[in-house]
């Protein structure tokens, strides 16, 4: 049986990631890449569908939990320690930066005492539906199906049974044993092995503590002290998200943790969103990684390269645009949570808003001073000129309803967003375009958003036009400048959202239960959504209740598990995380609020331009 959300650690590569549980447990791996078939599937099935467990003989048919556990400072080395009868015993996992192949290392070393241990490995290819085949060659085991073989090292006998892999020894205090999983092509020759580990991990941890040492938010400036160590296990995470190759930064390393335990919002999260790109630049930026930005930059223009009318709203790590989505009816689901799918079919939808916020995230760059590509000047205008004739149809929205397309009210402000960017293009840094239809674009959008997506009546904007149903997304006008945060309305809606959209103090993205299912398209209810619950602090600092903000920013870093980790959503009443795990989204969200309550200049305010009264046509 999985464990649940909160009791996994993230462990990687740059390339792909593996989840770890508390009873130390790898329960998802795919490889050789994040949106890869997984050889560990256990977490959206059973331990049938591949694990590899490495814990305590005592307390293992109860699946004792670890003592405690840390990542090493500024790193993704996670450290695992139990406390016995026998003894104490630490279990260091880590993926050594990718070289020349995908590794997985295990120590287990002993701290004190002679610490009886037991080992059971069962590896699945293909999301936990194939049994290899294993033959043992030069003291190590070598697992091959199909495209996929992998070979596990070490010294401890692994014996083959009922087609999984036991192993028992002791540990005692001051010896290391390892074990070392490395994946390659079954039509490959086998890679040299890595014959030292120790020198591996003292690699992998000083790599990433030379990288944690770029960032500014370690400095109490930028970040209040009591959150610096969150937000930067928060930047972590989201290099260890990062497809290293390309640039892209996939949401999640997982697919189908649901939103709500056996319900069917199950979906497949190991792709790029362009929806991500502005707050990710934020993050990124504002953090001095200057470099990753770039990268994320140069990916996002290859991957809307072509015709503007086909943008998508995700691809894949490399850019790959089709990501067919389809289920797996041998997982029974988490917490039997089904379909279990991979693939997204929501990637082809037609999304109003990633037109924005391309645009947005390419104009933030020359705002803060990155070198412009070449190129990126003229896929905006190609951009621009699709949505001159585009940005009044329908839409699917910000949330990928499945239940039609409607003229939501946050897809018509982002257009505006696109507007609004290339008239500052111009005006700011003198690029060419026909900047009188934009301001004429620019100001019908803003007139129309008033008109028909605000309800004068409730003092509040609403999700679509002449819909009375409530949106998270609308804590996004402020944070794009659509209207500045003094605006009576923006303040109105703050209160609105505040009042109707709460669950046990955190922030649901609209109402799934209570009517909206229509819009929506599926069966109601889900969790908390945790990143909207951040826009709602970044909304609370701007309309000047900077207290509330605090208090709340406190609130939701406390939901962060033993490591620093968080989901999608949260179920306040279970006290749990739900959805797709570790979430980039959340992660960054949390990095820009956090710097958007420091002494600093806040990076909300930068990005709504409130410097710059012209940013605001149509403000009253």
């Amino acid at each position: 049986m999985a464990s649940r959300i909160e009791q996994y650690a993230l462990v990687g590569d740059t390339q792909t990631a593996a989840l770890i549980g508390d009873d130390g447990a790898i329960d998802w791996m795919c490889v050789p890449r994040f949106d890869s078939g997984a050889c560990f599937a256990a977490l959206l099935g059973d331990d049938g569908n591949g694990s590899w467990r490495i814990a305590p003989a005592a307390g293992w048919s109860s699946g004792a939990r670890a003592t405690r556990r840390q990542y090493r400072d500024g790193t993704l080395v996670l450290e695992t320690e139990w406390d016995t009868p026998e003894g104490t015993v630490r279990l260091t996992d880590f993926m050594p930066i990718r070289d020349r192949s995908v590794d997985l290392v295990r120590i287990v070393e002993g701290v004190s005492g002679a610490v009886p241990m037991r080992v059971d490995l069962a590896v699945r290819f293909d999301h936990g539906a194939v049994v290899p085949w294993v033959r043992r060659r030069e003291d190590a085991l070598h697992m091959i199906a199909g495209p996929d073989a992998l070979r596990i090292t070490s010294a401890v006998p692994l014996i083959g049974e009922d087609m999984r892999h036991r192993a028992w020894f002791t540990v005692r205090a001051g010896e290391r044993v390892p074990f070392v999983l490395t994946w390659y092509p079954s039509h490959h020759d086998t890679p040299p092995p890595r014959c030292n580990t120790s020198v591996a991990l003292a690699k992998t941890t000083g790599a990433w503590q030379a990288w944690s040492a770029r960032s500014v938010h370690r400095q109490h400036d930028h970040v209040p002290e009591p959150w610096c160590d969150l937000v930067q296990r928060s930047l972590v995470t989201l290099k260890a998200l990062t497809f290293a190759p390309t640039g892209g930064i996939v949401a999640a390393p997982t697919t189908s943790l649901p939103e709500w335990p056996g319900g069917v919002r199950n979906w497949d999260y190991r792709f790029c969103w362009l929806r991500d790109a502005t707050f990710t630049l934020y993050a990124l930026m504002n953090a001095g990684y200057s470099t990753e930005a770039v990268a994320f930059r140069d990916w996002l223009l290859r991957a809307v390269a072509g015709d503007p009318a086909r943008l998508q709203i995700m691809y894949g790590p490399a850019g790959e645009r089709r990501l067919e989505e389809r289920e797996l009816p041998w997982l029974a689901g988490y917490e039997q949570s089904v379909p279990v799918r991979v693939g997204n079919a929501a990637s082809e939808q037609f999304q109003l808003d990633v037109y924005g916020e391309v645009v947005d995230s390419l104009h933030q760059m020359r705002r803060l001073g990155i070198d412009g590509d070449a190129d990126a000047w003229a896929v905006e205008l190609a951009l621009l000129d699709f949505l001159e004739g585009a940005w009044r149809e329908p839409d699917e929205g910000i949330w990928e309803v499945r239940g039609g397309r409607r003229d939501f009210t946050h897809s018509k402000v982002m257009a505006w967003v696109a507007f609004d960017r290339a008239v500052h293009a111009v005006d700011d840094f003198g690029l060419e375009g026909p900047v009188d239809r934009w301001r004429a674009c620019r100001d019908e959008v803003h007139r129309e958003v008033c008109e028909h997506g605000y309800d004068a009546g409730r003092n509040t904007f609403t999700q679509s036009y002449g819909s009375a149903a409530l949106d998270a997304s609308a804590l996004m006008i402020p944070l794009v400048g659509f209207l500045p945060c003094t605006d009576l309305r923006v303040v109105g809606t703050v209160e609105a959202i505040g009042r109707e959209l709460m669950i046990d103090g955190l922030v649901a993205r609209y109402d799934s239960v209570g009517g909206t299912d229509v819009v929506d398209g599926l069966p109601p209810g889900e969790g908390a959504f945790l990143p909207c619950s951040f826009w709602y602090v970044d909304a609370l600092g701007m309309i000047g209740r900077t207290d509330e903000a605090r208090a709340m920013f406190d609130r939701l870093t406390g939901l962060a598990n033993d490591v620093g980790l968080l989901s999608e959503e949260y179920d306040p009443v279970a006290g749990r995380q739900l959805g797709n795990f570790p979430q980039a989204f959340t992660h960054v969200s949390l990095v820009n609020a956090g710097a958007n309550l420091s002494p600093a200049p806040s990076p909300a305010r930068h990005r709504a331009h409130e410097e710059d009264d012209d940013a605001r046509s149509g403000v009253r």
